[in-house]
């Protein structure tokens, strides 16, 4: 916590510095669209956000409002619309978003696409600004190294996963106790995927479903890129939701943003676009049971085709 405060101070009473530097090393190696100077950009306002947020969820402790899920949750909004906003502003980020006007009333889970760490501030954005939703997430607990993540994240209905831990009834528990209670206008988010895709997780976790599941390797052996969903967590959510609609949210254009040479490189080539998609389904069309695992490996392999013919339309 104290360290976001001095790195936002510290990045501003060196900006004549960092922005000379970034910028020469930039021009020096011909990259036109100064990716090292936008980032750093990025860094500095993202670090200010950070301090405002704590001061901001100080300010709400203060008032005796730590519990106030409202309070909580309006400061969240409040942060992942400027951090959005902040990355359009000095990394040239454009997200288009579908599907949101056909969100129905009532509680959601959303089944979502894990390709970077954005994916839970974009969520987020999503459901908290253009949504006018209260999103609580299944999330892993190295994500506590976000001090706002840290402080605000625990005090509304989330999750933090032990994804190492050996008791798993016991984070089943966690995710069900997360999900109890849900209102009309509450949205339970996870990603099945359990972590971010890349081609050498896919090839693994596919290979291993040779020995332990050969049905379902069969199935999902032609994955290109998403990795095989596992369906523990979702089920718990549909049966602690039975009411909840579902919404599979997937994605492209974040693949690869989950570094800093990462982005550089986006930045570096072109101007950076996403685009989100959410696809309702009916409570009423979803099985239970172990053929619920067998729809959710189905809509995976749909996904994944659209991703691949998504990513082959930005190419051409």
């Amino acid at each position: 916590m104290l360290g976001v405060i001095v790195g936002a101070l510290l990045l501003t009473v060196l900006l004549p510095v960092w922005v000379f530097v970034s910028a020469v090393v930039d021009i020096g190696t011909r990259q036109w669209r100064l990716p090292t100077f936008r980032l750093l950009c990025f860094a500095w306002l993202w670090l200010w956000l950070e301090a405002i947020g704590l001061m901001g969820a100080g300010l709400i402790w203060v008032a005796g409002q730590g519990r106030n899920h409202r309070a909580n949750y309006a400061l969240q909004r409040w942060w992942a619309k400027r951090l959005i906003r902040s990355l359009r502003i000095t990394c040239g980020l454009t997200i288009e978003v579908e599907g949101v006007e056909a969100l129905p009333n009532g509680p959601l889970i959303c089944l979502g696409r894990h390709a970077s760490l954005g994916d839970a501030l974009v969520s987020a954005w999503i459901f908290g600004s253009l949504a006018k939703r209260f999103p609580r997430y299944v999330m892993k607990k190295e994500l506590l190294f976000d001090p706002c993540l840290d402080v605000v994240g625990q005090r509304i209905p989330n999750y933090f996963v032990d994804r190492g831990s050996a008791a798993v009834r016991q984070e089943l528990t966690g995710i069900r106790t997360m999900a109890a209670n849900m209102g009309e206008r509450d949205v339970a988010v996870i990603f099945p995927e359990g972590t971010r895709t890349n081609d050498a997780k896919r090839i693994g976790l596919v290979e291993r479903l040779e020995r332990r599941a050969p049905d379902r390797y069969a199935k999902l052996i032609g994955l290109q890129r998403l990795l095989p969903p596992r369906s523990a967590g979702a089920s718990v959510l549909l049966e602690e939701v039975p009411s909840g609609d579902v919404v599979v949210m997937w994605h492209v254009g974040f693949d690869g943003l989950d570094t800093f040479v990462g982005v550089r490189r986006r930045i570096a080539c072109a101007q950076p676009s996403a685009k989100v998609v959410l696809e309702l389904h009916q409570r009423a069309t979803i099985p239970s049971g172990d053929a619920f695992e067998a729809w959710l490996d189905d809509r995976w392999l749909e996904i994944d085709a659209k991703v691949v013919a998504a990513n082959g339309e930005q190419l051409s």
